[in-house]
């Protein structure tokens, strides 16, 4: 987390010996060095907060998904699995943002093993829940796109296949965060869970890749996917009679706007931060330019966490189905509500006589 914008300013510091007597060492161009201190400060007081609100958005959100699933639903259909398999992702990721708060607030106190479990954690979470939101976009694509011709093809073992190969992907995009991360202690920072082990050069090298494999297979191909899914998805129910077409159309405009809104000024960052190691040997960045860079990384990267925590509001309680599993749970749990949601859901079952079944997931 801190090595991003503090290693190369540590290492000139500590790491490097200059004689300044021989006139080898002089050079004629300028070395700037740039302070983090005010982005490490704005860090620890602003991070540890977003990432405890999304753990605690994430485990109550997804936790009741889970529940409903595990109450009133079966793993036989290709829907339950992908959604079963996004709570779980959405539950690893957020079960490592504690460590990390901790981590922003003061120094890394968990040991080697658990800064290497809780890092392969925090990105595996984080890659496959981006895959599994793709994934069921793309399956409802063709439930209702080419529901006659997928009706024999999305099986529970189509489902357990496609969820294992996200997994698979996830695990070895992942894995080197378990073989480069390492604990050192910073002698301004204290202990830190960061990637070293390796010259600088090697390391900026893999950050590199990181970067644009983030940009590339964890933005720019989902993107394309939810937007070509959900515009043929809503190009297909324009085309029908349904009485709820509108109302479908709306949640399809909701859902692209905020995956778009939510990951893209994030991974614009994260181009830039790439570009940026690309540009290091000329100097063309000032020190206002970097630290701009790293607030932005801050805010946008907090911003597409939480997406992660409330995606599966959209894919459950959006839905005419976990609606009424939702109903069912509040009524048995508050019984003063049970005529208040009986009549409700009557009229949503009034409603639904009179609409196609495929509209009811939106």
């Amino acid at each position: 987390m801190f090595s991003e914008l503090s290693e190369s300013y540590l290492q000139f510091l500590f790491n490097t010996t200059y004689d300044m007597t021989d006139p080898t060492y002089v050079v004629s161009n300028a070395v700037q060095l740039c302070s983090k201190e005010a982005v490490n400060e704005f860090a620890a007081s602003v991070t540890p907060i977003f990432y405890y609100v999304n753990f605690l958005l994430s485990y109550f959100g997804n936790g009741l998904v889970l529940f409903i699933i595990y109450k009133y639903e079966k793993l036989n259909t290709a829907t339950n699995i992908f959604l079963l398999n996004l709570v779980l992702s959405n539950i690893l990721f957020a079960s490592s943002l504690p460590f990390w708060a901790k981590y922003h607030v003061s120094e890394w106190i968990f040991g080697l093993a658990l800064c290497k479990m809780v890092s392969s954690a925090y990105f595996i979470g984080f890659y496959s829940s981006i895959l599994f939101l793709t994934l069921m976009t793309f399956d409802r694509y063709l439930a209702v796109v080419h529901a006659v011709a997928a009706a024999k093809s999305r099986k529970k073992s189509y489902a357990i296949i496609a969820s294992v190969m996200v997994w698979c992907v996830s695990i070895a995009a992942s894995v080197k965060e378990l073989v480069l991360q390492n604990v050192w202690k910073s002698p301004i920072n204290g202990l830190m869970c960061e990637e070293s082990g390796f010259p600088e050069s090697t390391m900026e090298r893999w950050r590199l890749v990181s970067y644009y494999q983030q940009f590339l297979l964890f933005f720019l191909l989902p993107l394309f996917m939810v937007m070509f899914c959900y515009i043929s998805i809503a190009v297909r129910i324009l085309s029908t009679r349904m009485k709820e077409k509108c109302r479908a159309i709306k949640l399809i405009f909701v859902i692209i706007f905020t995956f778009f809104a939510c990951w893209t000024p994030y991974n614009i960052v994260i181009l830039l931060r790439a570009i940026k190691i690309t540009r290091k040997s000329e100097n063309a960045d000032s020190c206002s330019d970097m630290e701009s860079l790293d607030y932005a990384l801050y805010l946008t990267r907090n911003i597409a966490y939480l997406y992660c925590c409330i995606s599966p509001m959209f894919y459950t309680f959006l839905g005419k189905k976990f609606q009424s599993h939702f109903r069912r749970l509040i009524t048995k749990k508050i019984p003063c509500l049970k005529r208040h949601m009986s009549i409700s859901s009557q009229s949503t079952r009034t409603t639904s006589q009179r609409t196609p079944h495929s509209a009811h997931e939106y």
